[in-house]
């Protein structure tokens, strides 16, 4: 079964990507010369954990933390029904702020000074010390891929999985390549025909803007560009012009006070559309506050993603995190990821137990657990060090769309929405 593009996952962190400077430290080698691979008796001390989070950035509070609160839900309950093997897991927490320099702080506190067995759902701005972990080959898990660090180091497992080489240089040649199950999915599902594409003046959010059109433009849309300027926006006019224009779906690469915005003025000047498309940093449950000026483009929100739609309680896993997260404010669906990723941690810590919970024990289940799904939260996880970088891939993707008075209702089974489509290359 394919796998959902990488490329389509990079939306959620577009104006935070210029901000990036991926240039870890190295140790010496002789730092980390010790074998974890030697059996162990049977240890009760508790198993510790890191999590490294942007909790504090540029973009503003709260922009990165669903990853950490999901991950934390699950290793309370965890730990209240015995941890692993008897053993609690001791969550460190570190926020980097959204720095380089902060988050070499936190690999050197957490990897070197309190020595954790594994890091999980790390949600970094900049993973400035990503190199660091992977010398010290320390299994970093279900991180999300907001720049290139999941596609350039061994060691390191996003969320989404990996088909590059990981050999220190990211992706093939310094790019990477994504599909266009997306706009493939809105015209054939939906017959769209008509795109439009609305970015910043601003390079990064200008960069993703054009891969966007690409992808359109390759399955046969016509494409309408927008942009604004990034410090005054004029949303009327643009959404003006969508409506002469007759654009059937609206893409964006703006951040999600843009977005609201935007929807405003949509509903302001009758522009309706099919869909207009979000991401998954943005599918959460604060859709009416955030778009409660715009109930018309609020109601054709949709969204996009490779893991199961976090208010369908329908399924056993979604229902399983929804009752442990009962007590939060918010959901999210990246508070789903970071719960399958501490999820991904435990069933790799439970199958070292009888020979030893290393860094090196949980590393080796993960380069063995192709096809992870987090009892279905995830759409099948792939790791793979292709040579070269597939020119068509069969990948799926789960859909839902807003709906005023039930939430976010899923568009299908994600495991058999699936398109085989070229990939595109495009620089991270």
């Amino acid at each position: 079964m394919g796998r959902r593009s990488r490329a389509a996952e990079i939306l959620a962190a577009v104006l935070l990507l210029a901000l990036s400077a991926a240039c870890g430290s190295r140790l010496p080698e002789s730092d980390f010369e010790r074998d974890d691979r030697t059996p162990a008796p049977r240890d009760s001390a508790p198993l510790r954990v890191g999590i490294i989070t942007s909790a504090t950035s540029p973009v503003g509070g709260n922009a990165f933390t669903g990853p950490r609160d999901g991950a934390k839900a699950w290793f309370d309950r965890l730990n209240a029904r015995g941890g692993v093997d008897g053993r609690r897991v001791e969550v460190r927490l570190c926020d980097d702020g959204g720095s380089g320099v902060g988050n070499n702080e936190c690999v050197h506190k957490l990897v070197e000074e309190d020595d954790v067995v594994a890091l999980v759902a790390t949600t970094a701005l900049d993973y400035a010390g990503a190199s660091r972990v992977s010398r010290a080959r320390v299994p970093d898990i279900g991180g999300q891929p907001i720049g290139g660090a999941y596609d350039t180091y061994p060691h390191l497992y996003g969320i989404y999985g990996s088909l590059a080489p990981r050999d220190g240089t990211t992706g093939w040649d310094g790019k990477l390549y994504g599909g266009t199950e997306v706009y493939r999915y809105f015209k054939r599902e939906h017959g769209a025909r008509t795109a439009a594409v609305v970015s910043y003046n601003q390079s990064a959010s200008a960069a993703y803007a054009r891969l966007v059109e690409r992808g359109l433009r390759a399955e046969g849309y016509k494409v309408v560009t927008e942009q604004v300027d990034f410090a005054l926006p004029n949303f009327r006019a643009v959404a003006a012009d969508l409506k002469e224009q007759g654009a059937d779906l609206v893409f964006d690469a703006i951040d999600s006070h843009g977005n609201a915005r935007l929807c405003q003025a949509m509903d302001q000047v009758g522009a309706d559309v099919t869909a207009k498309v979000t991401n998954v940093q943005n599918w959460t449950s604060t859709v009416p506050d955030d778009y409660e000026d715009a109930p018309r483009c609020r109601n054709a929100l949709w969204a996009t993603g490779a893991s199961r739609d976090f208010d369908d309680t329908g399924h056993p896993a979604v229902r399983e995190f929804r009752e442990a997260t009962k007590g939060l404010e918010t959901h999210s669906q990246w508070q789903l990821e970071g719960w399958a990723a501490a999820r991904w941690f435990t069933e790799a810590a439970k199958s070292c137990a009888t020979s030893g919970i290393t860094r090196a024990c949980v590393d080796g289940f993960m380069n063995r657990s192709q096809g992870y799904t987090a009892g279905g939260l995830l759409l099948p996880v792939e790791f793979q060090r292709l040579a070269e970088p597939p020119k068509t891939r069969e990948t799926c993707l789960s859909v839902a769309r807003w709906q005023d008075g039930k939430g976010w209702v899923g568009q299908g089974d994600m495991n058999r929405t699936c398109f085989d489509v070229p990939q595109l290359a495009y620089a991270p």
